[in-house]
């Protein structure tokens, strides 16, 4: 039987102040301003759970309230109406939601690529006893991914090409993430991209990888970002540079502490506790790596998934 590993958000914070349109509501009674992320339960996000955990939010004034999402798609919507005042979105997302004139900044990085093949927390993986058996073989293929026209399909197309496929011919089926290994069994799809910790349940249960799809875009590629509008931004600066000197120190501790990681996984997902000690984990550095973003955008104008020359300047904030 097939490892239960479904994350789902816990109740990490202590605040249950909703955000408003122009940023975050009054202070609490112990004088902390109560803000709202959104973010996808995965392992991606656990600096954010240790950054709570161990009161870096906290010591930059910030009550945090982390809300559940599914990816990008939904996060980004939900920053822009005010529902919440940031959110972590994968790159592909932010560049495309700029390019909707939606006014969406990044103000710190979300998660990065280890760089390694074959042992990235990323991957295309196939059912076993299947006859794709590398990336040029897609083309043709229905491929899951958890957003259309995000990070995934991005990078999916890129390692087609770079195999020497065309990726105009790989189909993306929308799904969640905890959905495509029974999708793959199934034979619903051909493949699916998968990020921890499904790509370990994938390969327990006998799929195969083909591809390190984000190392093959960029061997230190910025995966996600945590944003936020531009207005909040501007007309409130202190709060997004405290939003992401604490998102900083977050990502710096879960880099170094990488059992810490593990620790907080289980506060926040339902991942078997042995599960948690297999699964390949991503680097957190605090910077975003401006080089790798620009590969992204590149890619995404040879794929035609966005009208006009993306202004990486202006989406990266937190760099300036």
């Amino acid at each position: 039987m097939r490892r239960t590993i479904l994350a789902v958000a816990g109740a990490a914070v202590l605040a249950t102040t909703s955000a408003c349109g122009g940023g975050a509501a009054d202070e609490t009674a112990d004088g902390l301003i109560p803000i709202t992320v959104g973010a996808i339960p995965i392992v991606d996000v656990a600096p954010l759970y240790l950054g709570v955990d161990q009161g870096f939010f906290e010591d930059q004034g910030l009550d945090v309230t982390i809300e559940s999402t599914t990816g990008g798609a939904q996060a980004v919507p939900n920053v822009v109406n005010g529902t919440y005042d940031f959110a972590f979105g994968n790159i592909t997302s932010l560049i495309v939601a700029r390019d909707q004139n939606l006014p969406v900044v990044a103000v710190a990085n979300g998660v990065t690529t280890t760089g390694e093949q074959g042992g990235d927390f990323s991957a295309v993986v196939v059912p076993e006893g299947s006859a794709i058996e590398a990336p040029a073989d897609l083309a043709g293929a229905t491929v899951a991914v958890n957003n259309l026209r995000n990070i995934g399909g991005t990078t999916v197309r890129n390692s087609v090409r770079l195999d020497g496929g065309d990726p105009s011919g790989v189909e993306f089926v929308e799904m969640p993430l905890p959905d495509m290994n029974a999708a793959l069994d199934n034979g619903d799809v051909d493949a699916a991209w998968v990020v921890e910790p499904f790509l370990t349940d994938a390969l327990a249960n006998g799929g195969t990888e083909i591809a390190s799809n984000f190392v093959d875009a960029h061997e230190s590629l910025t995966v996600a970002a945590y944003f936020t509008t531009e207005q909040v931004a501007a007309e409130d600066p202190e709060l997004a540079d405290a939003f992401t000197a604490a998102v900083q120190e977050s990502m710096a501790y879960a880099d170094s502490r990488p059992e810490e990681v593990r620790r907080i996984l289980g506060t926040y997902t339902e991942i078997d506790a042995a599960v948690i000690e297999e699964i390949r984990l991503p680097t957190y550095p605090a910077e975003v790596d401006r080089e790798s973003v620009q590969a992204i955008a590149d890619l995404m104008v040879e794929d035609g998934a966005v009208d006009n020359e993306p202004d990486i300047d202006a989406l990266l904030r937190e760099t300036r």
